[in-house]
């Protein structure tokens, strides 16, 4: 199943996210706090917790700040109530964007959220305006030079539900969040680890910006993941490097 290849925009967001390293621990205590609020501290019935746990520690978050924030979740220490806020608006080119965070005070997020997108040439929408591009999927992404037999063989035996190959050789495995972690421990049990591994909001098309509009976008996007309660953004343009 060929099809546009996303790897060099996979690449790009991954390597800017590395750079802002100083807030990826910040932001995973959060989502292990919410997770373990909403699921309960166990991560064996709680794949949510799992999945923020061994993020947690690839960013290599000590084992105590992961047990402590586990436990100011789920009443053993006294900590913040975090609540979950998703806006949607539209970046340069009417490209789209999802915004995901949480925060301990709601007015002043969408405040933050809201000028950041006005200050920089986007426009904060309605909910709903955008999330209909987009598809809430576990997501693998392969390099270019795996085995696209073996991925597609082992997947979509595990539950995938597409196996997509790139223009360049790279393979993305599209799953059902609910078995995204199924399919991820038996590509891995086969010896196929993937770059990027994820639950996310996957664009199902893109709108690809260049030149002045590439670099604008690239701003917007900079300037509203910098934002403190930010957790993730989501967008759909393709933007030349």
């Amino acid at each position: 199943m060929a099809g546009h290849s996303k790897w060099a925009n996979i690449q790009h967001r991954k390597g800017r996210q590395d750079e802002k390293r100083g807030k990826v621990w910040t932001r995973l205590t959060r989502e292990i706090i919410v997770a373990a609020r909403s699921g309960g501290g166990d991560i064996a019935m709680n794949p949510r917790l799992r999945l923020a746990i061994e993020k947690a520690k690839a960013a290599n978050m000590p084992a105590d700040n992961i047990k402590r924030n586990v436990d100011k979740a789920t009443g053993n220490l006294d900590g913040v109530t975090y609540e979950e806020i998703r806006y949607e608006g539209y970046g340069i080119g009417g490209a789209a964007i999802i915004v995901d965070c949480m925060t301990d005070n709601r007015v002043r997020t969408v405040a933050e959220v809201r000028h950041a997108f006005s200050k920089h040439g986007g426009n904060l929408g309605t909910e709903g305006s955008v999330a209909f591009q987009f598809k809430h999927c576990g997501q693998l992404v392969f390099a270019p030079g795996t085995s696209e037999d073996k991925v597609m063989e082992v997947a979509l035996e595990a539950g995938a539900e597409d196996v997509i190959s790139g223009d360049d050789g790279s393979i993305e495995v599209l799953t059902p969040p609910g078995d995204f972690e199924a399919v991820k421990n038996a590509l891995e049990a086969a010896g196929l680890k993937p770059e990027i591994a994820e639950v996310t909001m996957r664009a199902e098309n893109t709108i690809d910006l260049a030149g002045d509009d590439a670099a604008r976008m690239q701003k917007l996007l900079d300037v509203i993941e910098d934002l403190d309660d930010v957790q993730e953004v989501y967008h759909n343009a393709s933007i030349e490097q």
